[in-house]
Formats: C-alpha cells, sequence, structure tokens
C-alpha cells in the first residue's frame, strides 16, 4: 500500500498554514487603484528568474542545471520577439495607454529593459561557475588557444569538409549594402586588412544553423572536450580571407518581432499565413545582443545599419545564444542528468491487453502526464482508426510533433473509410508552418481540416470516437489540458480524462459542431466553452464561495494554472478573499494578482511550482459548502489560463467533473500533492517578489507522483480525509 500525503506529512491543510504569508501592507498601495495589479511582463520575467534560479541548484544534475540556463535564454528570447516587441509597436504608433497596473508603456519598458539587463547579466555570470563546475568533471569548453597541434590539424579537416562548403561571407562596402540578418542567428562581424595594399574592409560571416554549436574533439576515456563554433571559424580565417589580417571582431545576434498579421478576409486562409510567415524572419528588429569587445566602428555599423535604437542594444560580456548550450545535455555524460524515468501504464488497461475502450467501458479514467504513459492518448486513436466499429473520430489539433503518430492514426482512419474530422489551429504560435504541413497530409488522406475561426484561437483540446456497440452508438471523449503532442508530454504535467458519459459525448459533439459549422452550442450539460459561457461560469462560481462566506458556511477555492492576469477574475478572487474565502492559487508564470495584502487579499495566497517538469494543467475546486478536500467540493480541468485572450478570444474548455474516482483523483491526489509542496515552490510576496520555500527535505509533488500511482492505476487517495470512493460513470 502507498503512502498518502497524510500518512507523508501528517495533512496537506499544515502544508497550507506553513506556507501562507503574513498579510502585508505594500507601502502606497491603494487596494482601489490600478496598483492592486502586478505588472503582467515583470511577473513573467520573475518567472524566467525562477527558472534560472535552478541553474544554480545544487541538488540538480549538473548538465539539468545548464539545462536550465538554455532553457532561461529562450525564454527571454520569446519573450522579446513577442511580447517587448508588441509593446514597442504601440509605442511606434503613438498608442497612449496605461498597463492594467497604471503604468505608461514607456515606464514599463524600461523596467522590462533594466530587469532583462540584469537577467542576462545573471545567466553569465552562473556560465561561468558552470563552465568551472563541468571542468572539474572532464567537460571542457575550449577556445582555439587551448588546442593542441593534433586538434588543430583535425578541425583544418573537419572546417574543409564540413563547414567551408556552407559559409556565406557578406562583405559590406557601398558596393554591398548591409545585409539581412535573420532573427535569432548569430554572426561574426570582422575588421579586416589586406596585407598587400593594407586596405581595411568589413565582412559579415553569419554562423550556420545547420551545424551542431559545440564540435567534438578527441578525448580521454570519460572526458569531453568541445569547441564552440565560433572558435573554430574564428581560427580558420586564414582559409576564409588569406593573405588578410584581423583588425576586430565581434559576435552579435538580432531579435526580429516575430508576430503575424493576418488578413481578417483572406480567402484562402493557408495562402494567407503562408505569406505572413515568410514575412515574419523579415520583422522589424528589436533586441541586439553584441560582444562586448566590439571595436566602436564595427558596433556603430551593424546598430545604425539595423536601425535599433540604444535601448535595444545589449553587450554580452560572455558566450552569446546560451540556448544552444542544450546541445552539452546530449553529449555529457548520463550520470550528470536525471535519470530516465519510465511513465506507468494503468494497470486497468493491462488488464484489458491493451483494449483502451474497454479500459473506458469499464469506468472513465484520469491519467496524469508526464508520470502516467502519453501512449495510451495516441494508442486510443490508432485503435480506433483500426477497430471496425468505429464510425466517425473528431480531433482538435493546436500543436503536435513533426512525425505524428496521432496525424498518421486520422490519416489512416480516413483512408480505410471512416468519417475523420480535424480542426487544425493555424494561429498557433511558432507552429504554423508546422501545422499547415500537416493539415495538406490530412487533407490528401481525406480528412475534413477545419480551420477554425478567423478571431478566435481554438485551443481547446479534445477529441472523439463514435463507436457502434450492439446496434448502439456510443462516443467515447478525450478532454486534455495540454496539446496532442507526444514528445512535450514526456515533460509537461498535464491531464487526459477519457470517458463514455453519454453526457460529455453530447458536449463535445456540440463543440465540434460549433467549430466545423458555426452552429450554436446551446445548452450544454457538463462542458463550459470560451468565449461563450466560460468567463461567465467561472465569475459565478467565485461568487457563490463569497455568499457562502458571508453567510459563514465553509468557502475555500483550489486553482492550478499557467498564468492569472484577468482583471475581472482578479477582482471577483480579491471579493471573495475579503468575504473571507480561502484561496490558494498555483501560477507557474505570470500572475497580476497580489496576494496577502492587508483589506484586500489576506486571504489569497500564490505560489509557483518549478522543478523537473513543467506544470502545465489546469484544475480548479470550489469547496461548495463543504471542508476541502471533500467529495462535495465541485471539481473542473480546463484548458484555459485565467487570462483575457483565453477567456474572451480563445475556443477553450472547462469540464466539470462528477465521477467519483476521477474527482477525488484530482482533488485528494494532484491538487492535495501540487497544495503541499516545497521542494518546488516559490511563494509569492505583495510586493510582486517570490521567496523560494527553503526546506530541502521537504515534501517534492513530483518525486511523490513519480513513485506512486494515481486512482486510475492501483494507488490510493492522496488525503486522509477522503475515503477511497465507489466506481462508476454519471
Amino acid at each position: 500500500m502507498i503512502k498518502t500525503l497524510a500518512q507523508e506529512k501528517n495533512n496537506p491543510a499544515d502544508f497550507l498554514n506553513q506556507a501562507i504569508p503574513n498579510p502585508t501592507k505594500v507601502p502606497d498601495l491603494d487596494p482601489n487603484s490600478a496598483q492592486r495589479f502586478a505588472n503582467r511582463e515583470l511577473t513573467w520575467l520573475a518567472f524566467n528568474w525562477r527558472v534560472l534560479d535552478l541553474a544554480q541548484d545544487k541538488s540538480w544534475p549538473l548538465l539539468e542545471r545548464v539545462r536550465m540556463l538554455s532553457i532561461s535564454s529562450s525564454n527571454l528570447d520569446e519573450f522579446f520577439t513577442v511580447r517587448v516587441a508588441g509593446l514597442r509597436e504601440l509605442i511606434r504608433a503613438d498608442v497612449r495607454q496605461n498597463t492594467a497596473d497604471g503604468m505608461l508603456l514607456s515606464e514599463q519598458l524600461a523596467l522590462i529593459d533594466k530587469d532583462a539587463s540584469d537577467l542576462m547579466e545573471h545567466q553569465q555570470v552562473i556560465w561561468a561557475d558552470l563552465r568551472r563546475e563541468l571542468a572539474g568533471e572532464n567537460i571542457n569548453i575550449l577556445k582555439v588557444e587551448e588546442l593542441t597541434a593534433e586538434d588543430t590539424d583535425h578541425l583544418r579537416q573537419f572546417f574543409l569538409d564540413q563547414i567551408f562548403p556552407i559559409l556565406s561571407p557578406l562583405a559590406v562596402d557601398p558596393a554591398h549594402p548591409f545585409p539581412f540578418i535573420p532573427s535569432g542567428g548569430l554572426t561574426i562581424a570582422l575588421q579586416l586588412q589586406r596585407m598587400g595594399d593594407g586596405k581595411p574592409f568589413q565582412v559579415l560571416l553569419p554562423i550556420p544553423s545547420q551545424v551542431d554549436r559545440f564540435i567534438s574533439l578527441k578525448s580521454a576515456k570519460g572526458a569531453l572536450r568541445l569547441l564552440p563554433l565560433e572558435e573554430m571559424l574564428l581560427g580558420a580565417l586564414d582559409v576564409l580571407f588569406p593573405d588578410c589580417k584581423l583588425v576586430g571582431h565581434c559576435i552579435f545576434r538580432v531579435l526580429r518581432d516575430s508576430d503575424l498579421e493576418i488578413v481578417d478576409e483572406a480567402e484562402d486562409l493557408v495562402h494567407e499565413f503562408e505569406s505572413a510567415l515568410k514575412k515574419r524572419q523579415r520583422g522589424v528588429a528589436v533586441r541586439l545582443k553584441i560582444s562586448a569587445n566590439a571595436p566602436e566602428k564595427l558596433q556603430r555599423l551593424i546598430i545604425d545599419s539595423l536601425d535599433m535604437d540604444a535601448s535595444e542594444v545589449f553587450t554580452i560580456d560572455g558566450i552569446s545564444g546560451l540556448q544552444d548550450l542544450s546541445e552539452i545535455c546530449a553529449l555529457g555524460p548520463k550520470d550528470m542528468v536525471w535519470s530516465k524515468y519510465s511513465p506507468r501504464v494503468p494497470e486497468r488497461i493491462q488488464d484489458f491487453k491493451g483494449d483502451i475502450f474497454a479500459a473506458i467501458r469499464q469506468k472513465d479514467m484520469l491519467l496524469h502526464h508526464p508520470y502516467e504513459s502519453f501512449d495510451v492518448v495516441v494508442g486510443f486513436l490508432q485503435q480506433a482508426a483500426r477497430d471496425k466499429d468505429v464510425l466517425a473520430i473528431k480531433q482538435t489539433l493546436y500543436r503536435t510533433s513533426h512525425q505524428s503518430p496521432i496525424v498518421d492514426a486520422l490519416c489512416r482512419a480516413a483512408e480505410s473509410g471512416k468519417s475523420v474530422t480535424a480542426v487544425v489551429e493555424l494561429k498557433a504560435r511558432f507552429d504554423e508552418a508546422a501545422n499547415i504541413r500537416l493539415s495538406r497530409q490530412l487533407e490528401k488522406a481525406g480528412v475534413h481540416v477545419v480551420y477554425g475561426f478567423i478571431d478566435l484561437k481554438t485551443h481547446a483540446k479534445v477529441s472523439t470516437v463514435v463507436r457502434r456497440e450492439h446496434g448502439e452508438l456510443h462516443t467515447y471523449t478525450h478532454f486534455g489540458t495540454g496539446n496532442y503532442h507526444p514528445v512535450t508530454a514526456n515533460i509537461y504535467s498535464d491531464l487526459s480524462y477519457f470517458t463514455r458519459s453519454k453526457s460529455l459525448g453530447q458536449d463535445a459533439t456540440k463543440l465540434f459542431n460549433y467549430l466545423s459549422g458555426y452552429a450554436q452550442v446551446g445548452k450544454l450539460n457538463k462542458l463550459s466553452i470560451a468565449p461563450a459561457q466560460l468567463f461567465d461560469d467561472l465569475i459565478a462560481h467565485i461568487n457563490a464561495e463569497t455568499k457562502a462566506a458571508k453567510e459563514g458556511r465553509p468557502a475555500q477555492i483550489w486553482a492550478k494554472m499557467n498564468s492569472l492576469i484577468e482583471t475581472d477574475v482578479i477582482d471577483a478572487l480579491y471579493r471573495a478573499s475579503q468575504a473571507g474565502v480561502k484561496i490558494d492559487l498555483v501560477v507557474r508564470g505570470i500572475c497580476g494578482l497580489r496576494p496577502g495584502v492587508q483589506g484586500l487579499s489576506e486571504n489569497i495566497r500564490v505560489k509557483s511550482i518549478v522543478g523537473r517538469f513543467l506544470e502545465h494543467s489546469r484544475i480548479v475546486c470550489f469547496a461548495n459548502g463543504t471542508e476541502m478536500p471533500n467529495k462535495g467540493a465541485l471539481v473542473f480541468m480546463s484548458s484555459a489560463d485565467w487570462m483575457g485572450r483565453n477567456l474572451h478570444g480563445r475556443v477553450e474548455t472547462l469540464v466539470r467533473i462528477t465521477n467519483k474516482t476521477v474527482h477525488a483523483q484530482i482533488i485528494s491526489q494532484i491538487m492535495a500533492a501540487n497544495m503541499a509542496d516545497v521542494k518546488n515552490s516559490w511563494v509569492m510576496q505583495a510586493d510582486g517578489s517570490y521567496v523560494r520555500q527553503s526546506d530541502e527535505n521537504g515534501f517534492d509533488c513530483h518525486r511523490f507522483f513519480m513513485e506512486n500511482p494515481s486512482l486510475s492505476g492501483r494507488g490510493k487517495v492522496g488525503a486522509k480525509d477522503v475515503p477511497e470512493l465507489a466506481h462508476g460513470n454519471d
């Protein structure tokens, strides 16, 4: 028998009480003013500081710390190309509006630039420390002057065979204007002088992205010697530019606005997106990172040619392109990364010898990824594709993998004569090109491909399978909190809910009819859909808890999400707190709510869980007149974060969970463990800062989920005051 949370650490509620910060009076904060909101962009940067903090955590394997440094760098790049680019565009357009927290756009950008600059400086400090630790473990990142004669001979041949043919040096002079530099690529800028006539000239040397950033060199057994590609290129200038002298050089990297503009009335949506994707790479430059040793003349040339403002330029005293450090993690020894974790396959599916439909028929089933295998989701669709009794499949696709087994299953199903409909979202940021490719693959196989709405992203994660059983049609439905992406499902913490519930099957069918034929959804049984009802239903549930608190009944809210910035929702939570509702929120990233403020939010605690796995599931539980966790609470899982774009500008789902086993699994195992977590948790303070919980040996929800089966397996409920409940569907 497994240990419950209660057996591990007495009662999960003890952790909640310990972690709630004391109510704080923030100087000059007017609870009725815009100051009641924390700034969206600064709280995102705070999240990336938490990611970076893990790169310093000595309890983590060394190469996993390198990986977190890499992730913090790629996160920051996306932040600049999307969020900062959008803010600068508003300023250029002379849009005069304050942010939700009352700042002018210019004030916000100044704070972003300062915080981002500090973050990038800290990244370089951490990299210097990690580099020394790596050297202590015989993993050495070399410079040209550290190479042996044998290294030099090997690299010369490697350069001629593998690198030289794909290089394109680009002169810059009156006859050769400054070339277009794509977003994200590294470029070496060179000041050279001809040996014969002494004439100076300038050249840009784009570093090819098709080649690994780090080149492995011969080393002793158990050691690793790596040379950055730019170091090799600088060492091979005599081949590229014979009879020339290097006068000066620098490395720079430009980031461009990556947003897409789509004409609302585009007749061919796919063609319009293809055109927009080509323009993305030519977007306005929004950030320039340039090495600190850049000669002044070379630096001026780059900045002026890219039309950059001084506030958009960052000098880097260290290595550029830190996101490429992830390559080292794949090259290093296995004992310096997390030991491989193999997700569980629920025993009930094994009992039915892999027949997923039979397992779902017995009772509803909830899978908690990555602890339980996403192969079950893939197998659900693969089994449907080959099952002669399956008549129809409907599927939403927001993001999926390059060679997607789900797309392959849908194609096979259509080719075998089944009715297959796929709702493909072309506006999934940075996956637009991939989604265009898969939509054409699906159409070629005979799948009905629907692109949803021009003005709404389809972010819901739903699939339905209609099967004939004993002369009757039954709908098997899958609802997810994450994407149908087998690769990210090994890293992201998400929920998959399988049911043969008639009411939920009808709800899902109405949703697909809405997406494919614009049919109004009408009254739904256990599903709320954004933008139609989800926001109103969410506010209504919060208000119901507020009313219960005012009447002296138990009132409590547990919620988990990635982001919380919708101001009306935050204000509803503030009112609930003021009425006495106890509110505990797990918000991984952006959070515009200020917890623990006297007279405003003293009953609200917010914490962020950042650890080995990326928290991605969206869950909300309302006490409904009970003490949580309790079987009488209202439990929901969702595809939506509590952001304006999700609640008002996307098609999202909020699924009411009434099946007793699944209900208990979510509230008493998953949410109780998240609330109890100490090891991976940072607690948000009233001023918007975060404090990491310092108990190194404290409860670790990720470890708990890895070690203990869920209720959909053969596990026990996590909280002592929720008994094991009878199984069965609604």
